[in-house]
């Protein structure tokens, strides 16, 4: 069973990070926020991989699926209040 702390934790050490938060119940499945400048001009998948790289061999073994919400800080200001955050 994995901790959804500990991959806000590893997900802040790999990337620069003005927000991320990481939600899941059963240590295993997880549903993550990331807001990161480095995500600036480029795609989502793009910034899906990026976050992923930060987990490694975990994504797909102890981590069994993760599902990304990601953000541009300039982008993050218009939709937090949506989200509640």
């Amino acid at each position: 069973m994995f901790e959804a702390t500990e991959i806000e934790r590893l997900i802040s050490a790999g990337l620069p990070c003005e927000f991320v938060m990481v939600k899941g119940d059963d240590g295993v499945h997880f549903s993550g926020i990331v807001v990161s400048e480095t995500f600036e001009g480029k795609s989502m998948l793009d910034q899906h991989r990026a976050v992923k790289q930060t987990l490694g061999a975990l994504l797909g073994n102890e981590i069994h699926a993760l599902g990304l919400k990601t953000y541009t800080p300039a982008r993050w200001a218009l939709v937090r209040q949506d989200l509640g955050l």
